[in-house]
């Protein structure tokens, strides 16, 4: 289930927000609900794990600066369940407080880019890969394009996915997403190596806009967003984690990588 989100509220087949279904459209800027419905060719399937991704259309930019990556950051956890909301209605500083209701999906991990983002996700009940997918990147794209005074469609057609059914592409699919920022100091890293892994591992760690965080510092708000426990224990602990990345960025063959 996906939408082209190329459309405009107040001309859009409109019902009132009692009227909401788990299956329609939150048009938040008039608080009504499109119901629109559209298939997918694979469906998802629960208890299974999903590499999701998308970017913008014609490969534009979709996050600016910080304010466009926070926004999306914090509709990852509010999109995230069955619960419908009005952001501009929601105290920004209790954002991770908000009873969202039951959550749509687990999140193993995330990254956003300059012109893409990509999620590990697995759904927690039928369909509700889909629904996470359609409140998040509505929600962003109508904030999006009030910002930057423009109209159209944001994202380059519907969301990509990949099942991940083996347990060691799973267990890549951690690293590969989390090592997705070195292409901003590095766009050849994969093919050529790293130089100073030193160097790349802090910059790792201080990129703001991925799960890595998550997964060394326990006391970070955005663990909210992370459902750990609804992924094998890869990485029990800090350590484990960084020093699975670390093995990444010191392997000398990366045909894997180079070729995800």
């Amino acid at each position: 289930m996906h939408i082209l989100l190329h459309w405009n509220c107040k001309a859009a087949r409109l019902k009132p927000l009692a009227a909401f279904s788990p299956t329609g459209l939150a048009c938040w800027s008039e608080v009504y609900i499109l119901s629109y419905m559209s298939q997918r060719k694979v469906a998802f399937a629960e208890k299974e794990f999903y590499h999701l991704y998308n970017r913008g259309n014609s490969k534009q930019k979709i996050f600016h600066d910080i304010k466009d990556y926070d926004r999306f950051i914090k509709l990852l956890f509010l999109s995230n369940g069955t619960q419908n909301f009005k952001f501009d209605y929601i105290d920004e500083n209790n954002i991770f407080k908000f009873d969202r209701g039951m959550p749509l999906v687990s999140i193993g991990a995330y990254c956003l880019m300059p012109n893409h983002f990509h999620l590990l996700v697995t759904q927690t009940q039928n369909g509700s890969i889909s629904k996470f997918m359609q409140k998040l990147t509505t929600g962003y794209s109508m904030y999006y394009n009030k910002k930057y005074a423009r109209t159209g469609v944001l994202f380059e057609g519907k969301f990509k996915s990949e099942h991940a059914g083996d347990d060691r592409y799973l267990k890549y699919l951690f690293s590969y997403i989390h090592l997705n920022p070195l292409k901003l100091i590095d766009r050849e890293w994969r093919t050529k190596g790293i130089k100073d892994i030193a160097q790349a591992a802090t910059f790792l760690k201080e990129y703001k806009y991925s799960s890595y965080v998550n997964y060394t510092d326990p006391e970070n708000t955005e663990n909210m967003i992370i459902t750990k426990t609804a992924f094998p224990e890869y990485f029990p602990n800090k350590e484990t984690f960084e020093k699975e990345i670390l093995e990444w960025l010191s392997y000398g063959d990366r045909q894997d990588l180079s070729q995800a």
